[in-house]
C-alpha cells in the first residue's frame, strides 16, 4: 500500500493514498478512519476523511511536553507509520446502506430536463439510471452533512451550472460532473437539481447529526409527489 505523509499547517498531518478518486484508494481512507474511530491517538484532536486522503489534527504542545521534543510532527509521523504498515490487516467495518426516497422532476427537480438533453436521454431514462447506481459516500463537506456520493453512471454525467443558484432547498438531490449529492440545508449551489428527498440529512440536536457518513452505501428510490408530501407531513 502506497501513501505519503505531508504537514498541513503547524498542527495537522495529511495521509495521502493517491490522486485519483477511486474506490480502491478510498478503501484505504476508510480503513484508517475506522481504526482512528476505535483507536484514537492520545495526541489527536480530530480527523477528516476525504476522497483520497485523511487529515489528522494534533496538539503540538502536549506532544512536545510528553515526548521531550521540539518536533511534534516527527512523533506524529512515527506513530502513524506504525499503523499504516499494518493497515491492510485491519478489518473494514461493514458499510451501512441507506435508502433515500426521491421525488424526481417537476418543481422538485428543475434540472431534470437539462440532464436529459445533455445526455440525449428521456427524463424517465435519467430517473431510472440515477436510481440504479451503485453509490458510495466518499466524504462529507461543503456544508454540514453534505454527502459527496460516487458511483453514478457516466450516462448521466453533467457539468454543474455555469451560474449557481442563490438558494437551493434542503433535501435537493443534484448532479455535478460524475458525482451526485444531497443538499442537507437550504444554501447557494451550482449542482444540477433532479429531485428532492423528504429525509432530513442534518439534525443538529441529534446524537448523530448527519444521516450519512463517509463509507455508507446509498440507494435512491423514486417516489411520487403525493408520497413525498405524505412523508413530509408525517415528520413535521
Amino acid at each position: 500500500m502506497d501513501y505519503q505523509l505531508q504537514p498541513f499547517g503547524d498542527n495537522a498531518v495529511m495521509v495521502i493514498f493517491g490522486e485519483k478518486n477511486e474506490r480502491s484508494i478510498h478503501q484505504h481512507v476508510q480503513k484508517l478512519a475506522d481504526f482512528l474511530q476505535d483507536n484514537p491517538f492520545d495526541w489527536m484532536t480530530a480527523y477528516i476523511p476525504a476522497f483520497t486522503n485523511i487529515t489528522l489534527f494534533y496538539e503540538p504542545i502536549k506532544i512536545m511536553q510528553e515526548n521531550d521534543t521540539t518536533d511534534p510532527y516527527s512523533v506524529v509521523c512515527k506513530d502513524l507509520e506504525s499503523v499504516l504498515g499494518n493497515l491492510q490487516h485491519v478489518p473494514q467495518t461493514p458499510a451501512n446502506t441507506i435508502d433515500i426516497p426521491v421525488c424526481y422532476g417537476g418543481a422538485y427537480g428543475p434540472d431534470l430536463e437539462v440532464i436529459a438533453k445533455h445526455n440525449q436521454l428521456t427524463r424517465e431514462e435519467v430517473i431510472r439510471i440515477h436510481s440504479q447506481g451503485d453509490y458510495l459516500v466518499y466524504m462529507i463537506g461543503f456544508s454540514p452533512a453534505f454527502p459527496y456520493i460516487g458511483g453514478m453512471p457516466d450516462k448521466i454525467n453533467t457539468p454543474r451550472k455555469a451560474t449557481p443558484r442563490i438558494s437551493i432547498p434542503a433535501g435537493s438531490v443534484g448532479i455535478a460532473g460524475g458525482q451526485t449529492g444531497i443538499y442537507p440545508l437550504a444554501s447557494p449551489g451550482g449542482w444540477q437539481i433532479i429531485g428532492r428527498t423528504p429525509l432530513k440529512l442534518f439534525q443538529p440536536a441529534s446524537e448523530k447529526p448527519s444521516l450519512l457518513k463517509a463509507g455508507d452505501r446509498v440507494r435512491f428510490t423514486p417516489i411520487s409527489e403525493m408520497a413525498y408530501q405524505k412523508w413530509g407531513d408525517a415528520n413535521d
